[in-house]
């Protein structure tokens, strides 16, 4: 089939050798239109996006952050030697932040501000505010204090301890609920020479362009201020969690760039030293010139441009398509220009080698071009179309990490194989009529080594291909043995990077506030403050009956602390009026306790008090964008959710809340999108994986059009994915969330080396092995290397899960590379001694 169509391609490979300027003109101005598109990409690090839209989680997510908003904010940690210093540089600051304007829109950077707690209103009126339980804990104090004031009024009482440990764990309780819901007028540290203010941004928190003009927007400002104020002492640091997003995805850029840089400069030394190596003793014969090797030394550049122009303007078309398409990249895809790179330069080493090859032989420049194009064209062809058909398969994956990737990849693949097969070829006559290449040779170098290897006994070659396919056996059913213990992380927190510059900014945020309890929380936007009501009973009762595995540590509605209702307020001030009724007891009335006096004036509420007297700290959690109250559930976790097992478990507990109206809700958090893409990758990985080998076989058997040569080009395959599972096992590596997407990609990637050399056996001829190892097998080694290469600058990665990728890469490529090279050729040795070898 493929010989038939590159017969019809013939007029265009022709069109390339007559009028080389004209397709590489062409191919520059759609590379350029590519590169001013793909300047747009970003990358965006929202899990929420890897999954389809369709998914509970997602739209409940997406609710969230319509009507709500998520609770990341940004803050100002002022430091000086005075806590009034930093309270009137707040007070300066506050307005002038809430006034800063976005730079796209024009519209506001904050919608509200965290500073100040209006904690004389709460201390007369805590009990207002005060949960059932929380009243409840206070009534058992106060009973308790009661009965150990009067057991004390007995003139023959002797305390024990056991009398006041009761008492004294109540009021230490009630203490931590005190200071919870009151907490300090100003959030100072310790020593109040620390000051936070927090600001809550209105636009987009997964928009990274937004996140960083909002922090340099605010940074201009905050300096302008402090040299305003004039006090030297005055140190001012910009913290919050959304400076995490933009310190881990300024990691991410900084990582995929460095990585590929490093992936690139030491690729295209490999591809240079072999090529003047290849040329070199193509050019001498195998004799010694220094001129040639000077000349060849100063032509090396030249060999970098013949590798990196068809490759570069490839990923410009690649990278501009995949922004008219997508947009952004994700995390999966922000590594793909490694991945392309590393590819895509495979085919030109191989059809640039083969080229040189037919020059040595003396043929005109083309005559080599076309007999390239015709031979090892087809073969790249073949390979290529292989792979990116094996890409393309994981589009059909509702997990867009896999399909996003697949069409990425299987895109930047065909571009590169029509890049490398036309632009290549036209970019090699141009050279070559400019007088940059020369790759004639006096002495047929190959046809002398094949002779020359021909007189080594035959016995000796049969007994070290059947001693390679003994050891390759044994360690294939050893590696399948190991590979049934190769476990998955789960814990993410293993996967992402210590984050120096963020860490030392949390930690003078530390000394303020600490998010550590909302931070994991997930939430349930209800209809109506009914349905909210009923949630959190439910939510309750979950919890209740689930003593044992219970993710689920709390539940809170703002009609916890503010009852909407006439009945339920009354209802409340006959509880406060109890209370005081307690403390007014003649048992506890003359009493000096702390304690009770903080009682006394937090029971001092006789009258229902208006929405409108609320504190907004108090409000502004359970409000929605709309001024809507009352309608939101926060959910808090009982277990670490940086588990994945753990927040699988605990979106479980969370998913499918009916209540008695027949209405259905599911909580909204990242770590529940986050348990339901690690479980929709973990089950989708073996189900891609053996749609991608069966692909991959039919596709052999379409090129090869014979079983016994498919099989034999899936030998080294099929030998390295096991060998790689029992390496990975032994090595103590996991699959994780970032390397497994790998897996198919190695497939694909794994392919190209046997086809190679069974379409170059199959074009030589029985008693070609040694010939085709010295000749594609170079070439195979070389492109494979230098894809490794490619993936080896991921092993310089800060961030674990990426180097986990470059890890896993370059170990399974290596080991398809040994077994193209070493199994493969002694597997077809000993079956053209059997002669079971027919070649037609």
């Amino acid at each position: 089939m493929l010989e038939s169509l590159f017969e019809y391609l013939k007029p265009a490979i022709r069109f390339c050798i007559r009028f080389p300027s004209i397709v590489l003109g062409t191919g520059f101005l759609l590379a350029a239109v590519g590169l001013l598109l793909a300047l747009n990409l970003r990358i965006d690090n929202d899990f929420s996006k890897l999954l389809p839209e369709s998914y509970p989680s997602v739209q409940s997510l997406e609710k969230l952050r319509e009507q709500v908003g998520t609770p990341n904010e940004v803050a100002v940690i002022i430091n000086s030697t005075s806590f009034e210093l930093n309270k009137e540089f707040a007070q300066r600051l506050i307005p002038e932040v809430m006034k800063m304007k976005n730079r796209s829109d024009d519209s506001p950077y904050f919608s509200r501000v965290l500073f100040r707690k209006e904690t004389d209103f709460l201390k007369s009126n805590a009990l207002w505010f005060a949960t059932d339980q929380e009243l409840s804990l206070i009534e058992s104090y106060l009973d308790e204090e009661i009965e150990l004031a009067r057991m004390r009024a007995n003139p023959f009482y002797f305390e024990l301890d056991d009398d006041t440990a009761a008492s004294d764990s109540l009021g230490t309780e009630l203490q931590q609920a005190y200071d919870e819901l009151i907490g300090s007028e100003y959030p100072i540290s310790a020593d109040s020479l620390t000051m936070a203010v927090r600001f809550y941004p209105a636009g987009s928190q997964t928009d990274i362009r937004y996140i960083r003009e909002l922090y340099e927007d605010l940074k201009l400002l905050t300096t302008r201020l402090a040299k305003e104020f004039g006090q030297e002492d005055l140190n001012l640091v910009l913290a919050g969690r959304l400076l995490r997003s933009l310190i881990e995805i300024d990691s991410i850029y900084l990582d995929v760039r460095d990585s590929f840089w490093a992936g690139t400069i030491m690729l295209l030394l490999l591809v240079m030293g072999y090529f003047f190596y290849k040329n070199y003793h193509i050019r001498t014969g195998g004799v010694h010139s220094l001129k040639v090797f000077v000349s060849e030394l100063f032509r090396l550049p030249v060999t970098a441009l013949i590798m990196a122009v068809p490759l570069i303007v490839s990923l410009c078309w690649t990278f501009g398509i995949t922004w008219l398409t997508f947009e952004t990249l994700n995390i999966m895809t922000s590594t793909l220009g490694l991945l392309l790179f590393g590819m895509g330069i495979d085919f030109g080493i191989h059809f640039y080698a083969r080229y040189i090859e037919e020059r040595g032989e003396g043929n005109p420049i083309e005559k080599a071009i076309e007999t390239t194009f015709m031979t090892t064209g087809q073969a790249i062809a073949s390979v290529g179309i292989t792979t990116s058909v094996a890409f393309f398969i994981l589009m059909i994956a509702d997990f867009k990490g896999f399909s996003e990737f697949g069409a990425i990849a299987g895109i930047g693949l065909l571009f590169s194989i029509f890049s490398m097969i036309f632009l290549l070829p036209a970019l090699i006559i141009l050279l070559e009529k400019m007088g940059f290449l020369k790759t004639l040779m006096s002495v047929n170098t190959f046809q002398k080594k094949d002779n020359n290897s021909l007189s080594k006994p035959d016995i000796d070659r049969r007994i070290l291909a059947t001693g390679v396919i003994l050891i390759c056996l044994a360690a294939t059913v050893l590696s399948g043995w190991h590979a049934r213990g190769l476990d998955f992380e789960y814990d993410f927190g293993k996967l992402e990077p210590v984050y120096e510059s963020y860490n030392i900014v949390a930690q003078e945020a530390r000394k303020v506030y600490s998010d550590r309890k909302t931070r994991n929380a997930a939430y349930i936007i209800a209809d109506n403050p009914e349905d909210a009501i009923e949630l959190r009973n439910v939510l309750l009762e979950r919890i209740s009956s689930d003593t044992l595995t219970s993710t689920i540590e709390s539940a809170e509605i703002f009609q916890d602390r503010y009852p909407f209702s006439d009945a339920e307020q009354q209802q409340k001030l006959a509880r406060i009026e109890g209370v005081r009724d307690r403390l007014d007891d003649s048992f506890l009335r003359t009493s000096d306790s702390e304690q009770l006096h903080r009682l006394k004036r937090a029971a001092s509420t006789v009258e229902s008090i208006h929405l409108e007297q609320v504190p907004d700290f108090l409000l502004e959690p359970f409000t929605a964008k709309d001024g809507s109250i009352g309608n939101l559930v926060i959910i808090y976790p009982s277990v670490p959710l940086s588990d994945g097992r753990n927040s699988m478990n605990f979106a479980d507990d969370l998913s499918n809340i009916e209540l008695s109206n027949g209405k259905i809700y599911n909580a909204a958090s990242t770590s529940i999108v986050a348990s339901d893409m690690l479980r929709l990758m973990i089950h989708e990985t073996p189900r891609m994986v053996a749609i991608t080998l069966t692909f991959i076989i039919l596709i052999k058997l379409i090129i090869f059009r014979s079983v016994k040569w498919m099989v034999l080009a899936l030998f080294p395959l099929a030998a390295s994915f096991l060998w790689l599972f029992g390496f990975m096992e032994i090595a103590g590596w996991k699959l994780n969330f970032y390397n497994i997407v790998v897996l198919p990609t190695i497939l694909g990637i794994g392919d190209d080396s046997g086809i190679h050399i069974i379409h170059r056996y199959l074009e030589e001829g029985r008693g070609s092995i040694y010939k085709v190892i010295r000749s594609t097998g170079e070439h195979v080694t070389v492109s494979s290397l230098t894809t490794m290469l490619g993936f080896a600058g991921l092993l310089f990665s800060t961030h674990p899960g990426m180097r986990s990728i470059g890890e896993l890469a370059v170990a399974g490529i290596g080991l398809m590379l040994f077994a193209s090279l070493v199994l493969l050729p002694s597997i077809l040795y000993i079956l053209e001694r059997w002669n079971k070898i027919r070649i037609r």
